[in-house]
């Protein structure tokens, strides 16, 4: 990979990346440090890196880094227990967006960047199984999951009114 196609990765592919890292995190600097961080291993390894695999090495980085970052925070922080009885009346009426965010932040992590690389990003199981280190199996069967664990909870009356 030379330096221009660096450049080209970079602004190709940048927004994809921090949109599926914020996604998952949830903290916008963070997911700024783990783009970044992604990006700076990709001109490290720029040299071994094949322009046609640029896209998958640099969410597989980014991943990977994602999954460092949670793992550092869980150590360093206590868990925050809250309560699902506890409920908000100001909650504005059909905000799918809200929605929807609420949906996928009851998922674990895997099951999060699963849905995302599938149906926001539009990855095949075969490029998301590479980028997760899953086969192709894992991948339909935890999405399938995931998919079902959001069905539950949108169909819920409470959740969407």
């Amino acid at each position: 990979m030379t330096e221009q196609d660096y450049n080209n990765c970079v602004s190709e592919y940048a927004d994809n990346v921090y949109r599926f890292i914020l996604k998952n995190l949830r903290h916008e600097e963070d997911a700024r440090d783990v783009v970044q961080t992604a990006f700076e291993k990709l001109w490290i390894n720029k040299e071994d890196v094949e322009i046609l695999k640029a896209k998958s090495y640099l969410f597989t980085i980014a991943y990977h880094q994602m999954i460092d970052h949670i793992r550092k925070v869980k150590r360093i922080q206590l868990k925050e227990t809250f309560s699902d009885t506890i409920r908000t009346e100001s909650k504005s009426p059909n905000n799918l967006k809200t929605i929807l965010e609420g949906a996928l932040s009851r998922l674990n992590e895997t099951q999060r960047s699963l849905v995302m690389l599938k149906d926001y990003e539009g990855y095949s199981y075969e490029e998301i199984g590479k980028i997760m280190e899953l086969n192709s199996s894992q991948v339909k069967v935890y999405l399938h999951r995931a998919r079902l664990q959001l069905k539950e909870y949108l169909v819920k009356m409470e959740n969407v009114i």
